[in-house]
This record gives C-alpha cells, sequence and structure tokens, in this order.
C-alpha cells in the first residue's frame, strides 16, 4: 500500500507530512469532545436533568474553531509537502536527462516525458499530500477512538476495532490488480500522446499527401482503446469503493447493535450508548477516506514507477576531465549500430586543429551518425572517439559541449528576443558583439528592419523564414567561443542565396577547427581533407584536387552533380 522508495525518495516532505497527521488527530479529539457534548445534551434533556446551556455552547463551539483551524493547517501541510516533492521529482527527472544527454531520445519519446513531467509528476501530489499522511492517520484515528470507546463500552469498541481492518484488507486484495491495469493505463495514455503529437506536427505533411483522413482512423481507433482501458480503471474504483462502504456502515451498524443491547441490559448509560452511535462512523470514516485517496495514489505510483524507469536509467561513467584546447579529434576503428545492422563500419578519422575537414556521402550512409557520435549523443559499439587522446567517454558530457558548437539543418530559435538566442552563446556578449555576428551571418538588415535585437521570436522561430532562422542560428553559432565547429547538412534546408552566404562565412572562419558534413560537394571543395562514406564505411580520404583525379565514389559523386547544376542552370548534361 506504500511505494517506500518513493517515500524514502524525498525525506524533505516529511515534516510536512507528520504535521498533516498530528493536525487531522487533533481535529479527531475536538470532534470527539463536540461529539460528547452532544451526548452529553441529549441524555440530560431526556433525563429532565438541568443543564448549562450556555457553557456547553461554548465548549461545542471553540471544538468546531479548533477543528476548522486544524483542517486548514493540515490542508496547508498538504500542499506544502506535496510542493517540495513536485519541485525535487522534476528536478532529478531533468538532470537525470541531463546526464543522459540529449540521447535521451533514443530511450523516450518527448511525448513520454512531457506527459511525465507534467501530468505524471503532478499525480504525487495526491500521494504525497492527501494518500501518505492520510494512510497514517487511517492508523491512528480508530486506535484513538478505540481507547475513547473502551471506558464506554468495551463489547462495543472491540467490535468497531475488528471491522476496521476490513477495509484495508479489501484495499490489499484489489492493490495487485490495480498495479497492473494502472500500468496499462499509462502505457495506453502515453501511447496516444506519441501519436497525437507525432500527428499534430506532421499535419502539413499528411493533408499535402491526403493522408490526414487515415492518421484520423487510427488516433480514434487509439483513443477508443484509451476509452476502454479508462472505463476499466473506473469500474475497478467503483466497485472497490462500494465494497468500502459495505464494510464501513455495515461494522458502524455492528457496533451501534452492541451499543444499544449494552443499554437495554442496562450495563451502559444513555449517554454512553449515543456518544457510542456518534463515535461509530468515525472509526471508518478514516480508512474510507484513505480507500478513496488509494486508487488515485495507485495511479501516482504507477507514473512514479516510469519516472523511476528514467533515473534508474545507466548513465555512462564519465569522469571529470577538463578539457585543453583541441589538438586532434580522432576515431579509432568505430563501429556502430542503431538495432542491428551496423550503420558505421571500421571509421578511422582524425580532426586536426585549425584545419576544415569534411565528411561527405550519399543519404543514409553514416554521415550525420559521425556527428552524433562525437557529441555523445550516442555511444560506439567498438572503438574509441579521442579528444587530444582522450577517451570521450571519460569526458563530462558539460565539459565536451563547453569545446563544441554545432549547426545542424533544423536549428531551434527559443521563444522570446533576437538578443535571448544569441547570448545563449554566451550571456557576457554585449549588443556590439551580437551585431557583428548578425552582419557576417548576413540576417543584420533583415533585423534592423525590424526592432532589431529586440524583436520578437515566436516558439520555434515561427516568425522567420527557413533562411532567416538559419542566420540567427549561424550568428549564435559564430558567438561561441568553442574549439570545433560541427555544420551538419546546415544549408541542406535553405534557399541557393542563404545556402552561399552560409558558406562564405565558414570559408572567413580561417583559424577555427570545422567540420563539415554535406552532400553538396561544392560547399566542401576548399576542405583540407575530406572523408568519402558509402554503406556506413570509409572508401576514400584526400583533398579535393586529389579525389577528383582518382577514379572513385567522390569522382563519381562530383561529376553527377556537376551535371545537373549545369542542366538546372539550363545547359545540358555531359
Amino acid at each position: 500500500m506504500i511505494d517506500k522508495r518513493l517515500l524514502q525518495a524525498f525525506p524533505d516532505s516529511m515534516p510536512g507530512i507528520r504535521k498533516n497527521i498530528f493536525c487531522q488527530w487533533i481535529g479527531l479529539l475536538a470532534n470527539t469532545a463536540l461529539s460528547g457534548c452532544i451526548a452529553w445534551l441529549i441524555a440530560r434533556t431526556m433525563a429532565g436533568a438541568p443543564v448549562n446551556v450556555g457553557a456547553t455552547l461554548l465548549i461545542m463551539a471553540g471544538c468546531i474553531v479548533v477543528r476548522l483551524i486544524m483542517n486548514q493547517q493540515a490542508t496547508m501541510a498538504s500542499f506544502s509537502s506535496s510542493t517540495v516533492v513536485k519541485e525535487q521529482m522534476r528536478d532529478k527527472l531533468f538532470s537525470k536527462l541531463v546526464q543522459i544527454g540529449p540521447g535521451y531520445l533514443n530511450r523516450w519519446s518527448t511525448a513520454e516525458i512531457v506527459q511525465l513531467f507534467g501530468e505524471g509528476v503532478d499525480q504525487l501530489e495526491t500521494y504525497f499530500g492527501s494518500y501518505i499522511p492520510q494512510f497514517f492517520y487511517a492508523l491512528l484515528a480508530p486506535l484513538t477512538l478505540f481507547v475513547v470507546t473502551l471506558f464506554l463500552d468495551w463489547k462495543a469498541a472491540l467490535v468497531l476495532l475488528v471491522c476496521v481492518p476490513l477495509i484495508p484488507a479489501s484495499i490489499i486484495a484489489v492493490q495487485k490488480f490495480a498495479k497492473k491495469l494502472l500500468g496499462k493505463y499509462w502505457g495506453q495514455y502515453t501511447q496516444l500522446g506519441d501519436s497525437f503529437l507525432e500527428n499534430l506536427q506532421g499535419l502539413t505533411t499528411l493533408k499535402i499527401y491526403e493522408a490526414d483522413g487515415l492518421r484520423h482512423q487510427e488516433m480514434n481507433e487509439e483513443a477508443e482503446k484509451f476509452r476502454k482501458i479508462t472505463m476499466r480503471v473506473l469500474t475497478m474504483q467503483l466497485n472497490s469503493i462500494s465494497v468500502m462502504d459495505l464494510v464501513a456502515y455495515g461494522g458502524a451498524a455492528a457496533g451501534i447493535l452492541v451499543a444499544l443491547g449494552a443499554y437495554q441490559s442496562g450495563t451502559i448509560t444513555l449517554f454512553q450508548t449515543i456518544l457510542i452511535v456518534l463515535l461509530s462512523a468515525e472509526f471508518f470514516l478514516p480508512m474510507r477516506t484513505l480507500g478513496s485517496y488509494f486508487h488515485i495514489a495507485m495511479n501516482g505510483m504507477a507514473a512514479s514507477a516510469k519516472m523511476f524507469a528514467i533515473l534508474d536509467a545507466p548513465v555512462s561513467t564519465r569522469r571529470q576531465s577538463d578539457l585543453s584546447g583541441l589538438d586532434t579529434l580522432a576515431l579509432r576503428d568505430v563501429d556502430f549500430a542503431y538495432e542491428e545492422d551496423l550503420t558505421l563500419q571500421n571509421i578511422d578519422l582524425v580532426i586536426e586543429k585549425g584545419k576544415k575537414t569534411a565528411i561527405v556521402g550519399e543519404s543514409g550512409s553514416g554521415k550525420s551518425t559521425i556527428a552524433k557520435l562525437l557529441l555523445g549523443q550516442i555511444q560506439a559499439k567498438k572503438g574509441t572517439i579521442e579528444w587530444n587522446g582522450t577517451d570521450l567517454n571519460d569526458i563530462q558530457l558539460a565539459s565536451l559541449y563547453a569545446h563544441v558548437s554545432y549547426l545542424g539543418h533544423e536549428s531551434t530559435l527559443f521563444k522570446g528576443t533576437v538578443r535571448d538566442n544569441l547570448r545563449m552563446a554566451d550571456p557576457t556578449h554585449l549588443d556590439e558583439a551580437l551585431w557583428r555576428a548578425l552582419q557576417l551571418a548576413g540576417i543584420a538588415k533583415d533585423l534592423e528592419e525590424a526592432q532589431g535585437l529586440d524583436t520578437l521570436v515566436e516558439e520555434g522561430g515561427a516568425n522567420f523564414s527557413g533562411g532567416q532562422r538559419q542566420r540567427i542560428a549561424l550568428a549564435r553559432l559564430l558567438l561561441k567561443s568553442g574549439d570545433l565547429m560541427i555544420l551538419d547538412e546546415a544549408t541542406s534546408n535553405v534557399d541557393v542565396e542563404t545556402e552561399d552566404r552560409i558558406m562564405q562565412v565558414v570559408r572567413s572562419l580561417r583559424d577555427k577547427t570545422i567540420l563539415c558534413i554535406s552532400h553538396r560537394l561544392k560547399n566542401i571543395v576548399d576542405a583540407d581533407v575530406i572523408y568519402v562514406l558509402q554503406d556506413g564505411r570509409l572508401v576514400q580520404k584526400g583533398t579535393h584536387d586529389e579525389l577528383v583525379q582518382t577514379e572513385g565514389r567522390y569522382a563519381t559523386l562530383w561529376n553527377t552533380q556537376q551535371a545537373l547544376e549545369r542542366y538546372s542552370q539550363g545547359g545540358q548534361y555531359a
């Protein structure tokens, strides 16, 4: 009924939980005193005895005030403990994903991560704020009432106490079934979220290919599966609640019948009988409330299982190594496979300081996979990657990223201003430096016509064209003082004018160590060394002139692209 690991993971929540339990217990004592006053008034009135109504009402009012204050304090303690848990869990998850690095997307989908960070963590609010305090209070309350009732009629007290455990027994009976069912529920929920996010992001493509109707149907089928499992969860919850109600009402009735029998036999007074009747329901209310929280808490425990799967995910053991400036970055006999078939085989590649290195090849040859390996996003199956002779696996990702900058074919701009996006590279840069980078990237004029560095950037840079986004990203790249600049198909999604502008900027960076990955060979003709990939293997190495003059894959690609260039400009195939 309690996930010990979940409870032990957040010790800072315990003060709030203890305060919650204490406040509820004091509230129970106040309510017991209130019930005693009511029973005393009724008994005295029926017996025709004199009653000090003013003093009695004053005591009753005091009990009500205490109960209200304790309820308020318990609510505040609940909020305090659950807030601590939510903040710390999100911090733990985020820190873990940072440790894993960008490669976490190879294990979990974006939708699943978003759901866990949002609704999944919110489920813990009920677990720590309500369920855990109620669990301990539900143990303490019947014992407290048993002691009180024991002085009234030990037989009725014993019957009430014996019936109380029947409620947790019914909870335990459905726990294993509920755990499996809620595990399936969360699995179906995240799967539906994955499909929805994927279809939403690709809605334009689906419309263009008229495939939106088919995806709509598939989404309806998944939504129907989720509806069915939701109904199964609700059915299970309602059935178990009905059982708990039956136990609670039956147990209270049993205690009341025993008390009435004792009154008829003259062993207890009318006051004692009325007080037992009033307190009998209080025996079962804490456990009954626990039962209602239990199902919501089970949902939180099911979500926490997925969170702990992330927190328990293995992370490559990297010792902290302070990187010096780059002299050489080398891949030594590297193999890599996404699944079973090797994507890269026996890759030997060296990037030297101050030189422009290029990797070329057809789509699917493994070019971008090499970039991911160098960025630590994925791990080589065989071989080593060495920075100045130090294995990349022995280097903290944060230390590596401090020395490496990257520009891909789809650059991300974040909501805010152009200044905010540029200063991500280095917060110390003044506006003059930002403008110099924008001018070099060829986007300064466009921004001058808008609001300059204060130009707003919508989510994903939606208010800029693809070429403008890429130029702003290039300016951000230029502002980072890294030792290695990786350009991974950085011009594949832009027009010819933007492509030429970007490559002109790259050629002007004489003092930079650059790795250029491209399928457009005209962009890398000035590279100091070119590596040619084919089907995951390095088949050629050399300068542009050397490779063109040699019969091989590079010469074939070059001649084919040149023929296409001439044809697109109105010429004929050679």
